[in-house]
């Protein structure tokens, strides 16, 4: 007698899980207006498959061992070029770091600060909770600075041993440190020793004029340049920079040796192809246009449907802390937006 043929039986579809942080709704915004994102839809997939493409073909197998803690040099090389002529920063292969992303360059630079004698770090007001996990995990105290439309200030500096600051961009407030306390931090560092560490994290994107220049030029030996590709590109790559003074070169390395060793080498080679072929500088004057298009027309928009707020800080970056509204009992204004389909964040808690 024939058989009957295989067939497979249907299986009941298991549920959607529960987004996270949102009273166990799985329903999606239309819309998320969270702050410090780029447009993923925008990475350059095309160009970054050819520049990795080309840097394996030319590539020494040797590439792809172990190797030095810092990076590759062929990156290295790449970042400390691009730097110096893009952000004015004082740099050379040697001193250049590469991290998997900010978080981590953070984390390593709290545990040498930390093992060095460093004991208190001060923070500029809302900034991101994870950094100041970070430090505390590491054991060093915090010590608050205010900000406001001149940026930190510097003159609370006191008696730390090290400060984070966001000198071209102040995140959420959107302002610039303005000169006279830029210089005023560097004084504080020279006369002190202290320690600047300076969060450049969406520098490129100045719309109303040419990005504010680095601090770490005015002062390399007090300055610790940061730089990531989690703005200009996307945080996925896990991309990061360090420009060290010269006295904490080993104790990062050191650092970076025992919690990773390398940084994706691949990766690496790649985004050095991707620099040194003008991708990168392409893609972020393109990026620039975007996103300054995009800022016009949230602006224009609050003008006409919201005249009573204003948006804080300078024209730059991919975040707007829009000020001005009373926040009235149960988030009358975000539960608002979420009915109209869309997520803010509140960013100064």
């Amino acid at each position: 007698m024939q058989g009957f043929g295989t067939r497979v039986a249907e299986r009941p579809q298991s549920p959607e899980p529960a987004a996270s942080g949102d009273g166990g709704s799985a329903r999606r915004h239309r819309l998320d207006l969270g702050p410090g994102s780029p447009d993923l839809s925008a990475f350059p997939r095309s160009a970054w498959l050819a520049a990795t493409r080309r840097a394996l073909a030319a590539a020494s197998f040797r590439s792809l061992d172990y190797g030095d803690p810092r990076g590759l040099p062929e990156l290295r090389a790449a970042l400390a070029d691009y730097v110096s002529r893009a952000r004015g920063v004082q740099a050379s292969p040697d001193r250049v770091v590469v991290c998997s992303g900010f978080t981590q360059g953070f984390r390593l630079l709290c545990e040498t600060l930390h093992t060095q004698g460093a004991r208190t770090l001060a923070i500029e007001r809302y900034i991101q909770p994870a950094t100041t996990k970070a430090a505390g995990a590491c054991g060093l105290r915090l010590a608050t600075l205010d900000v406001d439309d001149q940026g930190a200030a510097v003159e609370q500096l006191g008696s730390a041993d090290a400060a984070l600051l966001t000198p071209a961009h102040q995140f959420p407030i959107g302002a610039p440190l303005i000169a006279r306390r830029r210089m005023s931090a560097v004084e504080w560092a020279l006369a002190s020793g202290g320690l600047i560490i300076e969060d450049d994290y969406d520098g490129e994107f100045r719309y109303d004029r040419h990005p504010l220049g680095s601090l770490q030029a005015l002062a390399p030996r007090q300055v610790l340049y940061a730089g990531t590709a989690s703005k200009t590109l996307a945080p996925g790559l896990r991309l990061g920079w360090l420009v060290l003074p010269t006295h904490l070169i080993d104790g990062i390395v050191g650092a970076k040796s025992l919690a990773d060793r390398n940084t994706s080498a691949i990766d690496q080679l790649a985004l050095a192809e991707f620099i040194v072929s003008g991708a990168y500088d392409r893609h972020v004057r393109r990026s620039r246009l975007i996103y300054r298009r995009q800022r016009d027309r949230l602006v224009a928009a609050l003008r006409r449907n919201a005249p009573r707020v204003r948006i804080s800080g300078i024209a730059a970056g991919l975040h707007a802390l829009v000020v001005g509204y009373a926040k009235p009992p149960e988030h009358a204004f975000t539960g608002a937006v979420a009915r109209l389909g869309a997520v803010l964040r509140d960013v100064t808690g």
